[in-house]
């Protein structure tokens, strides 16, 4: 007898991609939340909070994307770890 075909598994909700969503999500939510901040104080070496909050949110940016990459390779990893045996 034929065996009958596996059931294709759809996405599933985890808590590493909620994880890895959160990390993409935050910068977006920093940066159009301009309310936030949009003012000139508290000043660092002369900047504005202005700027210097945008150009601490590239390098933290950075850091979340490298997090989430990480966290989405180690669990394609573990899919297929686990759909195999």
């Amino acid at each position: 007898m034929s065996q009958a075909p596996e059931a294709s598994r759809g996405p599933v909700v985890t808590p590493v991609r909620v994880v890895i969503g959160v990390c993409l999500l935050a910068p977006f939510v920093a940066m159009l939340w301009v309310g936030s901040y949009a003012k000139t104080d508290p000043a660092f070496i002369g900047i504005p909070f202005f700027y210097w909050y945008q150009m601490a949110w590239v390098l933290i940016s950075t850091a979340l994307t490298a997090i989430a990459y990480r966290l989405w390779q180690r669990d394609q990893r573990s899919r297929k770890g686990g759909a195999g045996k």
